[in-house]
C-alpha cells in the first residue's frame, strides 16, 4: 500500500449554506485526530452521533462520525468523515481544527489519487468520479457510473489481454526458429491478429461514443441577419432565449444555450448575423461570431427558405468542421420539413422540421443510445487508443510485406504501453498531476 506521509484533510461537500456539510480526513494520523476531536474512536463503518470539539476542548458542531480503518476505505488509509450542520463558517471552524491537530489541507482531487495510488481505482474510474459529479444529461451520468464501477477499464484490460496473447505467440515463434513457423501461413496467428483489429475498431468506436456523452457537443448557429437563428434557438431550448425582432442584426452578442438531444448534452451557440458594413457595436457581435466558430463541433448556417439566390456559406467557417445548410421559414416558402440531402427543411416559427434537426445533429456527433453499454470517456483516452492501434497497424504491416514478427512484437509491446496509460498502468507523475488537479477540493 502506498501511503502518503501527510494526513490531509478537506469538506467534501460544496461551498455554501446546506443542511448538511461533509468533512473529510485521510492518512496514518486520522485516529489520534479522531480521538481527541471526539474523544474516542467511532466504531468502524457505523454512524455515531459525537460532539465535534477542537484542541482546547471547545464546541464547534454536533453530528455523525464514521470511521474507516485502513485498508478497507476509499482511499486505502484511514479515513475519517464528519456530517456536520452545512454553514460556511462551522466547516471552515472544523477544518481549521482537524488541521491544529496535524493534518493538512488537500489538494485539488488529492483523495481520489490517493485511492489509485493505493490500488482502490484505476485511473479510469478515478477520472469517472469526477465525470459523474459534471454529468449534464441523465445517459452522461449513467454511462460515468458505468465507467466508475469498470466497464471502461474491463474493456481497455481485455484488449491488452488479447494483445499479450498475441505477443506471446509470436515470440515464441521468433524464439524457435527450429520448428519453421511460416507467419503468414500460421492460421491461429492470423486470426488473433483479426480478432485484435476487430476489438480496436469496437472500442475507438465506443469510447468516441463516450467522450461526447462525457464532453457534449458544441453547435454553433451562424447565417445572415433576419434568417431566423434566434428564432431557431428558442425553438431549440424551449424558451425565450434570444430577442427576436423584425429588425436585422438584433443579435449583437454571443448567446449559448444547454439542451438534451435523446441523451446527448449539446450546447448550442447563437451568433450575431454575418454580413458587410456593419455597424461598430454590430461589428464586434461578428468578430465573436467567428470566435465561438473556432472552438464549434458542427456549423448550422441558417438560410432564409424564401430567398432562392443565396450563395453558399463561406465567411470564416472552419476547416474540417461539419456545416449543415438549414432552410428556415418554409412555412412561407412551401417547402416541405424534413432533412434531404445534407440538408434541412425547418419553420422556426411553428416548429415543422424539428425533429428533423434533431437527427442531424445527433448524426453529425456521430451519435447512437448505446444503453446500458455505454460508459464516458476522454479525449486523452481516445488518443492513447488512437496510438495503440497505429503501433498495431504498423506491426500487422510489417508482417504482411516483410515477414517481420520481430517487429510485430515490438509494436504489440507498444500498443500495449499505449493502452495502459488509459487505465493508469503506465503512467507519468506529470499526467497524474494534470489529472487529479481538475478535481475539486475534498474528492
Amino acid at each position: 500500500m502506498n501511503t502518503e506521509a501527510d494526513t490531509i484533510v478537506a469538506q467534501a461537500t460544496p461551498p455554501g449554506v446546506g443542511g448538511i456539510g461533509v468533512v473529510r480526513v485521510s492518512g496514518d494520523k486520522t485516529e489520534r485526530i479522531a480521538r481527541k476531536l471526539l474523544g474516542s474512536l467511532p466504531e468502524p463503518r457505523t454512524a455515531t452521533y459525537r460532539m465535534f470539539r477542537d484542541g482546547s476542548g471547545a464546541r464547534i458542531d454536533a453530528g455523525l462520525a464514521l470511521y474507516f480503518p485502513a485498508p478497507a476505505s476509499f482511499t486505502g488509509e484511514s479515513v475519517l468523515e464528519l456530517h456536520g450542520h452545512g454553514g460556511p463558517v462551522v466547516m471552515s471552524l472544523l477544518v481549521d481544527a482537524i488541521v491544529e491537530l496535524g493534518a493538512r489541507f488537500a489538494e485539488p482531487g488529492e483523495f481520489s489519487k490517493r485511492a489509485f495510488l493505493n490500488n482502490k481505482l484505476d485511473l479510469v474510474q478515478a477520472e469517472a468520479i469526477a465525470d459523474l459529479i459534471g454529468s449534464g444529461t441523465a445517459q452522461a451520468a449513467r454511462a460515468a457510473l458505468r465507467s466508475l464501477t469498470g466497464t471502461f477499464s474491463s474493456a481497455v484490460d481485455a484488449l491488452a489481454e488479447q494483445l499479450v496473447r498475441l505477443r506471446m505467440h509470436v515470440e515464441s515463434a521468433i524464439d524457435f526458429p527450429e520448428e519453421e513457423i511460416d507467419f503468414l501461413s500460421d492460421d491461429d496467428l492470423l486470426k488473433r491478429i483479426d480478432a485484435c483489429e476487430a476489438a480496436f475498431e469496437t472500442l475507438q468506436a465506443e469510447a468516441k461514443q463516450g467522450r461526447v456523452l462525457r464532453d457534449g457537443y458544441r453547435v454553433v448557429i451562424v447565417g445572415k441577419p433576419n434568417a431566423g437563428k434566434s428564432s431557431l434557438l428558442n425553438l431549440l431550448s424551449g424558451q425565450e432565449a434570444a430577442i427576436v425582432t423584425e429588425v436585422a442584426g438584433t443579435t449583437r452578442d454571443v448567446l449559448r444555450e444547454q439542451i438534451d438531444i435523446d441523451g446527448l448534452a449539446v450546447e448550442l451557440v447563437d451568433t450575431a448575423g454575418i454580413r458587410n458594413d456593419p455597424d461598430r457595436i454590430e461589428a464586434e457581435g461578428i468578430r465573436r461570431a467567428r470566435a465561438a466558430l473556432a472552438d464549434a463541433d458542427a456549423v448550422l448556417w441558417i438560410q432564409d427558405a424564401t430567398d432562392k439566390d443565396q450563395e453558399e456559406p463561406k465567411e470564416s467557417l472552419p476547416d474540417g468542421v461539419p456545416i449543415t445548410i438549414v432552410h428556415n421559414k418554409i412555412d412561407l416558402s412551401g417547402d416541405e420539413p424534413g432533412f434531404t440531402n445534407g440538408e434541412v427543411y425547418l419553420s422556426a416559427e411553428t416548429g415543422a422540421g424539428i425533429e428533423a434537426l434533431r437527427r442531424c445533429i445527433r448524426e453529425l456527433a456521430g451519435y447512437e443510445d448505446q444503453g446500458e453499454g455505454a460508459f464516458t470517456a476522454r479525449r486523452r483516452h481516445i488518443r492513447a487508443l488512437r496510438k495503440a492501434a497505429d503501433h498495431f497497424a504498423t506491426g500487422k504491416t510489417a508482417l504482411e510485406e516483410m515477414k517481420a514478427g520481430e517487429l510485430l512484437a515490438e509494436e504489440l509491446r507498444l500498443a500495449q504501453q499505449a493502452l495502459g496509460e488509459i487505465t493508469g498502468a503506465f503512467s507519468a507523475d506529470d499526467l497524474l498531476g494534470k489529472i487529479f488537479s481538475e478535481f475539486c477540493i475534498g474528492k
